[in-house]
């Protein structure tokens, strides 16, 4: 039975006690007898654990490796010493990356010791997945989203999804204002090169887009492991945003060149895609490490809220750059 006084979500809320165990010095023949003896009191017969007499544990043998054993042959000569474990508090979607990663179908939860205290099955391991991917498909559609006790999302009534959907909507459009707000302290500038106005919507998508790729990898990084080293990441990340933004920024320069036949404006979207790009990335990748330290889950991070705060810093750097190079060519 899955024990449930552990906090949801935890290696320890998802553990089952009724799996087969087997001691130092038992034989293939001893743990045959013990599995057919005690068969219905499993819940589970993917593998056994091998335990000291103090519980400790030592290793783990398939039934498979053991069926297909000589029958004296002891269990120590036969589990792997190798093992993959979780410990009480273990965050549920860390299980997930284990077994998926070592390809393996339960995995043991210990103490600090390294006291067998039970197993995740694969079934709970399957259910977990699909609940995590669910979750953070919803975080990242920017949905207030609870494991309901409807079957799926299409059975759930219309009241719930307008709760789930509206929150973030709200900010949206609170974000909007901000964004139209900005745009209105600058309408000097846009009356005196008013070209301006048909690249805005340009760099807003193009730094989104970057964005996106960029909190997309970082809160999976963190959700494969939480103790991603972040001096190393930022470093790396930093790199890919500077030639995103020179490619972009480049391309962008370029067609407002030729378009529009206009070098002032070609130098202000190139400038201002570069920098657009490169804060838009700093910010996606670092709001799911600062929610991280916070203990928060980073894929709220991500969606619409990182939008939001990329498509303000864009339209905020676009109209400073364009400010600053019109005011330093004497142009306004």
């Amino acid at each position: 039975m899955v024990d449930k006084k552990y906090p949801p979500g935890t290696a320890g809320s998802r553990t089952i006690t009724a799996f087969p165990r087997a001691k130092v010095g038992d034989t293939v023949s001893n743990i045959e007898n013990m599995l057919t003896e005690k068969a219905r009191d499993f819940e589970t017969i993917d593998y056994v654990y091998v335990v000291d007499e103090n519980e400790v544990l030592l290793g783990v043998a398939s039934i498979r490796e053991i069926h297909s054993s000589a029958k004296d042959a002891h269990i120590e000569d036969l589990m792997k010493r190798k093992l993959v474990s979780v410990h009480l508090l273990t965050h549920q979607e860390r299980i997930v990356y284990l077994a998926l990663s070592n390809g393996i179908k339960a995995v043991p939860v210990v103490d600090k010791q390294n006291h067998l205290l039970g197993i995740v099955p694969h079934d709970v391991i399957l259910r977990v997945f699909n609940e995590e991917v669910s979750e953070d498909i919803f975080k990242f559609g920017g949905i207030f989203h609870k494991p309901a006790k409807e079957h799926g999302e299409t059975k759930a009534s219309t009241f719930t999804m307008i709760k789930r959907r509206t929150p973030w909507i709200i900010v949206g459009v609170l974000g909007g204002i901000v964004t139209a707000s900005i745009i209105s302290k600058f309408e000097i500038v846009l009356s005196t090169l008013l070209a301006l106005a048909a690249f805005a919507p340009v760099l807003a998508y193009m730094s989104d887009a970057v964005g996106t790729q960029s909190e997309t990898l970082v809160v999976r990084s963190l959700a494969v492991d939480p103790r991603l080293a972040v001096k190393s990441y930022f470093l790396r990340e930093l790199g890919v945003a500077c030639a995103l933004a020179s490619v972009c920024g480049g391309l962008l320069s370029i067609a407002a060149l030729v378009g529009w036949q206009d070098p002032i404006l070609g130098l202000i979207v190139g400038v201002s895609m570069f920098l657009s790009i490169l804060a838009a990335v700093l910010i996606s990748t670092g709001f799911p490490f600062i929610f991280m330290k916070l203990k928060i889950d980073p894929a709220v991070a991500s969606g619409p809220f990182a939008t939001m705060i990329s498509d303000i810093t864009t339209i905020t750097i676009y109209f400073a750059v364009a400010t600053g190079l019109l005011i330093y060519l004497g142009l306004l």
